[in-house]
């Protein structure tokens, strides 16, 4: 019988059977999936922050994803993805210029904002923070808008990476908006 090519490219002259690839016998003696399950993909999910302490957009949005995360985490290592969540508090207008954060809170998936268009309104608990008036992030989902985005979005957001329809905004660095320079500027002499 000739040799034939599985699907992750080991060599038997056997029928292809779920054991033969990529795992028992057939993983350890050929190296194929060394591990002897199939590699895992990783989504990198970044949380993007100006305050988790008294903002009530940023903290309802940390709490939605994590319940999110909390949800989708074993389906999707069942399927060979891993998550990594980062979660960065923005401190200043030199690293919001440096990570292209233009409105808070953000969150991406592997580099992408999972929201298309930024809208935000006044956020009064980062008004509190400051001593300013201060615009925050509004999630727009279904022709709807909210404060914190819902769970329901961000496992969208998710599916779309994990399927390969990677639609969301990839961030170029730009000019921080006025908006978060005042923030950072009103934050400073507040606290100086």
């Amino acid at each position: 019988m000739d040799q034939k090519t599985k699907g992750c490219g080991c060599q038997s002259t056997e029928k292809p059977t779920i054991t033969d690839c990529c795992s028992g016998v057939a993983a350890k003696n050929s190296g194929c999936c060394a591990s002897g399950e199939h590699p895992e993909k990783r989504l990198l999910i970044d949380f993007m922050y100006i305050d988790l302490t008294v903002c009530e957009r940023c903290t309802g949005t940390d709490a939605s994803l994590e319940e999110t995360i909390a949800e989708v985490a074993k389906v999707l290592k069942a399927t060979g993805y891993e998550i990594e969540v980062r979660k960065t508090l923005i401190e200043s207008e030199e690293q919001a210029c440096e990570l292209g954060f233009i409105s808070s809170p953000t969150i991406r998936i592997n580099g992408h904002d999972i929201q298309l268009d930024v809208k935000e309104s006044l956020c009064e608990s980062c008004g509190d923070v400051c001593g300013e008036e201060v615009d925050c992030r509004v999630w727009v989902w279904q022709g709807q808008e909210y404060t914190t985005p819902p769970k329901a979005m961000i496992v969208n957001a998710i599916l779309r990476y994990v399927y390969g329809d990677q639609q969301g905004a990839q961030q170029e660095t730009k000019a921080v908006p006025d908006n978060l320079k005042k923030f950072f500027a009103a934050k400073n002499k507040k606290c100086c």
